[in-house]
């Protein structure tokens, strides 16, 4: 603990040991655990000596007089014990008062009893320890501040454990709270979320329980708990930033309801899904009377939905009213109700999990049994096998530590068995703080957790997921080849020496590998200058080709930006009529897109050199149209405002310079209209021959797009810019415009010195690079959004062996795969186990055989979509079988 040595002594007349917290001493802190500690009475204090040496001498300027100490009346006796143990701590740091008033407050702290603090009713202080404590006083509310730290703190470990017990006991589907909250790896994920997803699945690894039945308080339990847990760490930094701030006249009523505003909305939201859990708890109690035994006892006992919300009504009134005693105090009512519906969430949990065998009228003791959704009031009968549950193996071992604490104390009656296990997760009970070390234990020594983590950046792809990702590459592929490129690899890394210096500022974005083998070698930052370096080696004047592989980026995650992830690339080097492979690279592009149907999206498209043009014409020096270029660049991203600030104040451009510029990219719309408008005389392009290239350049292009029925998915942008060097014509990059916030899905264009800088040859080069990744992204919300799942496999048929004859499944299974049938086979004896397989992965025939029919020479052939089956001979199954699958 916090607060100075510890040591322990005996208490009181028992054989407990109590722990001793000095306060005071050179270098001590305060925190929320050793504070609470103390107003808990689990321990006492000691002033440090040194700390009362050095009041002793400092006695009060003016003479002691009757004053009213300041007790708040509002607060409860552990509040108050906090607040007086913060104001102490606080008197302990100052050097303007006498060491009586530290001692007298220490002395009252340590006889326990909280009767006795009605001595501070009077007592003589000065006027400048009047006035300390004055000044002190709203700083010292920051120790209920800290009760509610460690009891929320605490809650929200106990609360997973609890919601793990609800899931098993409901059978919920907990698919939404395992899966839908994991890590994206694009650092966009909530953490705290995704850390009590891991934590459950730590509990409900290896449950049986865990079903179909979709209850809304359980999909929500990863957003709510890890709110809770979020809003938790920031009250934990913000009350002991306060408790041990230097400045005693720090930590006014407004910040402690700032710090606790947050927290009394994620409790209420807690305590309002676990009050859903429990009475789905209750619903699921298979024994009428116990149900309904339990029933009348939650109603009288626990707090209802309308007195939860009144309660937090309160808070929120309080709060505004200024009125900051009664809000701390309110603040702590509403932490203790959900501390009490948690509890009874545990109960009713573990009461619909084991079962209670219990009759009022014989008196005899609680007999927990095995029996989900239980209750036998005369318990198992003599001999009955009894129904083995497997719980998770988190879940099982909370349900032993409730076993444990009910032993030999359950024969008084249901009521009095309640009120011990309500005691039991009472943060404020003697044995609550090693149930607590054996929750966290449970989810930290557990094998799941140990299981390796991935890098930001990077994912994992589930079956479902490289469904889709197969079947985009397939149609991709299929686009290249068809307008005759074939593919290349390359390596995954390159000599640093072949990437930098090719992306501009982007080359800080390189991943530079070890230096392990005597060369400096970078991973791979794109496909295009791995192409450049393959085409300059070989010596090659034409290549059309593809490649479709991983690329890496030293990039921050974010929505959609990852820092590996696949490029589906097409490049054409070598000499061609003039912008013809411009013409075919926008082509190609128009065709994938279309072809993925993704939905609407624009092929924004600008020239290098009209860009170039236009910096020269705004006079931009030479030297800073790169730079310039790449702060453009972001205009998709960001207000023109911003992007005239980075020019002047970062990069030297003058205002006027950059305004102009700013009148410029502001030019977009139909290609041929605005490349008309661009021409007109009068035209400051017209007198610039770079910029006069470019407009013929675009005109070819445009003409040709058009009589090829695409340029309606082009828009002529002076604002794209294209932040890599090596451009030096077209530059192109598609943006999709459906609901899906991905940005950029693809870019490209003309690059035709890249080459030469490899090789003695300028070999001019055009190339197009698809975002695959976004694309994914936009299917895979498409798929979800139409609640389409994709089928994982291609498998056609199951071979269903009832029975445990492995020798019957290979014979019959080998046929079909040496036939060319996609075919999997199964060995079980329940007939629905095959159904259910064949059903989950939606395979749509089922080749079942028996012991009959083995004895027959048949087999059964199922058609699972029409639940029709038919007996077919075993000799003419594979011919029968590839009849009804190529019809």
């Amino acid at each position: 603990m916090g607060g100075g040595v510890v040591v322990v002594v005996p208490f009181d007349k028992a054989s407990e040991l109590l722990s001793v917290i000095t306060l005071g001493g050179k270098g001590s802190s305060l925190s929320s655990s050793s504070l609470y500690a103390i107003a808990t009475g689990f321990a006492s204090l000691r002033l440090d000596s040194s700390a009362l040496d050095r009041l002793s001498p400092n006695q009060a300027s003016s003479p002691p007089v009757q004053s009213q100490f300041p007790i708040p009346k509002t607060l409860a006796p552990l509040e108050l014990r906090a607040f007086l143990t913060v104001l102490l701590y606080k008197l302990l740091r100052s050097s303007d008062h006498s060491a009586l008033l530290p001692i007298r407050i220490s002395e009252a702290l340590n006889k326990f009893k909280n009767s006795q603090l009605d001595e501070f009713g009077s007592i003589e202080l000065s006027k400048e320890e009047a006035s300390l404590v004055e000044k002190l006083y709203p700083s010292a509310l920051f120790g209920v501040c800290a009760v509610l730290d460690h009891e929320s703190a605490a809650l929200s470990v106990v609360s997973d454990a609890v919601a793990a017990l609800s899931c098993e006991a409901i059978k919920a589907d907990v698919a939404a709270v395992l899966f839908n909250s994991m890590d994206s790896g694009d650092g966009f994920s909530a953490k705290e979320e995704v850390g009590v997803v891991s934590d459950m699945k730590v509990l409900l690894n290896g449950s049986k329980l865990v079903g179909k039945v979709e209850i809304d308080s359980v999909s929500k339990i990863a957003k709510v708990h890890g709110s809770l847990r979020e809003i938790v760490k920031l009250v934990h930094s913000k009350t002991r930033i306060e408790l041990n701030s230097k400045d005693l006249g720090s930590g006014s009523g407004s910040d402690v309801r700032t710090v606790l505003y947050p927290l009394a909305a994620a409790i209420n939201e807690l305590g309002e899904c676990s009050l859903s859990r429990v009475k789905a708890n209750l619903d699921s109690i298979g024994n009428e009377g116990l149900r309904s035994s339990l029933v009348g006892l939650f109603e009288g006992k626990c707090a209802s939905g309308e007195s939860l919300r009144n309660g937090f009504k309160l808070v929120l009134e309080l709060g505004f009213e200024k009125e900051y005693e009664k809000f701390v105090h309110q603040v702590n009512v509403l932490l203790g109700m959900v501390w009490k519906i948690v509890a009874w969430e545990a109960m009713t949990g573990f009461i619909a999990l084991e079962g209670v065998g219990w009759s009022e009228k014989s008196g005899s003791s609680v007999e927990v049994n095995g029996g989900v959704g239980g209750g036998n009031v005369k318990g198992d009968k003599k001999g009955e096998k009894k129904k083995k549950v497997l719980l998770g193996k988190g879940t099982s071992v909370i349900v032993q530590l409730i076993k444990d604490r009910l032993q030999g104390k359950a024969g008084d009656g249901i009521e009095k068995w309640v009120e011990d296990l309500l005691l039991f997760l009472d943060p404020k009970d003697r044995e609550f703080d090693s149930l607590l070390k054996k929750l966290k234990e449970i989810v930290e020594t557990n094998e799941s957790r140990r299981l390796p983590k991935l890098p930001k950046g990077t994912r994992d792809f589930a079956k479902e997921q490289m469904t889709i990702r197969k079947r985009a590459f397939s149609i991709i592929e299929d686009v290249f080849e068809r307008h005759g490129a074939t593919a290349l690899d390359t390596p995954v890394f390159e000599l640093r020496e072949t990437l930098m210096g090719k992306y501009g500022e982007d080359s800080k974005l390189v991943y530079d590998l070890a230096d392990q083998g005597g060369e400096l070698c970078s991973l791979r930052y794109d496909l295009t200058v791995p192409f450049a370096r393959y085409v300059a080696m070989n010596g090659l004047t034409s290549f059309k080709r593809y490649q479709i592989a991983k690329v890496y980026r030293r990039d921050n995650p974010s929505k959609g930006r990852y820092r590996e992830f696949y490029q589906c690339d097409l490049d054409i080097a070598g000499q061609y009529e003039k912008m013809g492979p411009d013409f075919e690279i926008v082509k190609i592009l128009t065709e994938l897109l279309d072809e993925l149907q993704i939905g609407d999206y624009e092929i924004k498209l600008n020239h290098r050199k009209l860009l170039d043009g236009m910096l020269d014409i705004c006079g931009v020096p030479p030297e800073k149209f790169r730079t310039i270029c790449s702060s453009i660049d972001k205009l998709d991203k960001q207000p023109f405002e911003q992007i005239k600030k980075e020019m002047v104040e970062e990069k030297g451009l003058s205002v006027e310079t950059a305004d102009e510029i700013g009148t410029f990219v502001k030019e977009r719309g139909q290609p041929l209209e605005l490349l008309s408008k661009l021409k007109q005389q009068g035209s400051k392009f017209l007198g610039h021959n770079r910029s006069v290239d470019a407009l013929n350049d675009l005109e070819i292009l445009f003409k040709a797009l058009e009589v090829s029925k695409c340029i309606d998915k082009v828009v002529f942008d002076l604002s794209l810019a294209r932040g890599l060097d090596y451009y030096t014509g077209v530059i192109f990059e598609a943006v999709f415009k459906g609901g899906a916030q991905v940005g950029s899905i693809a870019a490209g264009g003309r690059y035709d010195n890249l080459i030469g800088m490899f090789g003695a040859k300028q070999v001019p080069a055009v190339g197009v690079s698809l975002g695959i990744e976004r694309v994914f992204a936009i299917m895979e919300q498409l798929q979800k959004d139409q609640s389409q799942a994709p089928r994982a496999t291609k498998t056609e048929v199951l071979v269903s062996i009832l029975g445990d004859d492995l020798t019957q499944a290979a014979e019959l299974v080998s046929e079909l795969w040496n036939a060319k049938v996609k075919a999997e086979y199964f060995v079980n004896k329940r007939v629905m186990k095959h159904i259910d397989r064949a059903r989950e992965s939606r395979i749509p025939w089922m080749v079942i055989v028996g012991e009959r029919e083995m004895n027959e020479g048949i087999v059964i052939l199922k058609d699972i979509e029409a639940a029709k089956e038919d007996k077919i001979p075993r000799s003419s199954l594979v011919e029968e079988l590839q009849r009804r699958l190529n019809p």
